[in-house]
């Protein structure tokens, strides 16, 4: 691990992270304007999609855990570029797959690898390292406002690019946008590491997971960030196909998704700062309470443009703002030296819901021909969410001493 006298410029750190997760996560965000041009060209079900999706998230959390250890011990920088180019072959091998399979294998496995390499919980890994306690609430909710901006940026992107190239060309180009991650990831690599012994740690791997899996309020964590996978994957995947059965033009959902992140920048930015003066679980449970109030209030509404907007708003203010507290929390209990691991283990979690939440939509809706049932699942998550963050104890974890562990 860095020490505090070579720890990496803050603007550097904050710049190139934050344009990493901006690409990550932008790209990705605009998946499920790709549900029905892909599936009508295909013969496919909407479960088909939906299913290979479901693995792309249960792939990230899954090996999110293991790109995390190898951030701890080798640094971000060869994780992310390992990533970037899984990105890229991953992109290219959605767009050519002619099988439920293959697709599952590209959209699903390969880009789920290149995400848990290039998002959070690596990123947020140097973030904690090189930023001090009295900022980490902070930077991490700049890293993600900033991060945020590329849904607000690349779903339009991508909805242009599928309308005016097609929808295997679009996945093509996002192909090679994903490459740029690689000279970006120069910009995090970390004095201390990559070398031929690893940094000095004061509890091993093993150690550490069983200290935080035996800790009450790293279990209620994971239970609230499972809620938050299914939410936010749910919508984000399944919301565009949801309005147009409902009548509505393909524009708004885009500009739905854009609006979800463009506000999404204000939400994390302030979850970061309030971080810093707050008790951070109330504020997750404050988020989590907040989504099942916006959802209840988007159902009992007349659908129209106006209300999809609206809705979209303020989900947008929740959306990735459970990100920066959480981490933050983990962070604060457990210490920096494993943070991506632990990161990674609480992430899965999110992936879960996430798997959950993206799969039964699918799965319901062939079943029924509604999403009704997906959206009250979510409200009452949302409310079980709000409650378990509230026990939760973001103090210093009180160690006994423990032989010295490599």
């Amino acid at each position: 691990m860095p020490e505090s006298n070579d720890r990496l410029p803050l603007a550097r750190l904050l710049i190139c992270g934050a344009m990493i997760v901006t690409l990550a996560m932008g790209i990705r965000h605009g998946f499920g304007l790709w549900l029905q041009p892909v599936t009508q060209d295909r013969g496919w079900t909407r479960e088909t999609f939906a299913f290979a999706i479901a693995i792309q998230n249960l792939a990230w959390g899954l090996t999110g855990i293991f790109a995390g250890m190898l951030a701890d011990r080798f640094g971000a920088f060869r994780v992310i570029l390992f990533g970037a180019v899984a990105y890229c072959l991953g992109l290219m091998g959605m767009a050519y797959a002619d099988s439920g399979l293959l697709f599952a294998l590209s959209a699903g496995v390969l880009i789920g690898i290149a995400q848990s390499g290039t998002t959070y919980a690596v990123v947020y890994g140097v973030i904690g390292r090189n930023v001090p306690a009295d900022k980490r609430s902070w930077a991490m909710g700049v890293t993600a406002a900033a991060g945020s901006f590329g849904q607000f940026l690349m779903v339009p992107t991508e909805g242009f690019l599928i309308s005016h190239f097609g929808w295997q060309q679009a996945l093509v180009l996002l192909g090679f946008a994903a490459l740029l991650i690689a000279p970006l990831a120069m910009g995090l690599r970390e004095p201390g590491f990559g070398g031929s012994a690893p940094p000095h740690r004061d509890q091993s791997i093993v150690q550490a997971i069983r200290e935080a899996f035996k800790y009450p309020s790293f279990q209620l964590l994971m239970a609230g960030y499972f809620v938050c996978g299914f939410q936010v994957v749910f919508i984000g995947v399944h919301m565009p196909s949801y309005l147009k059965d409902k009548g509505l033009s393909p524009q708004v959902a885009s500009y739905a998704l854009a609006l979800i992140g463009l506000f999404n920048v204000f939400g994390t930015y302030a979850a970061g700062v309030l971080g810093q003066k707050m008790a951070k679980p109330k504020i997750l449970a404050f988020i989590y309470f907040s989504r099942s109030v916006a959802i209840s209030a988007f159902l009992l509404a007349p659908l129209t443009p106006l209300s999809v907007y609206i809705f979209a708003s303020v989900m947008g203010f929740l959306w990735l703002s459970t990100v920066p507290p959480t981490n933050a929390t983990v962070a604060q209990i457990f210490g920096v030296a494993h943070l991506s691991m632990l990161s990674g283990f609480v992430f899965f979690s999110h992936q879960i819901g996430s798997f959950m939440g993206v799969w039964l939509g699918g799965y319901l809706y062939d079943k029924t021909g509604s999403y009704d049932v997906v959206w009250y699942i979510s409200i009452a998550l949302g409310i079980m969410a709000a409650l378990v963050n509230l026990p939760v104890k973001e103090t210093a974890i009180q160690r006994a001493p423990q032989p010295q562990a490599a």
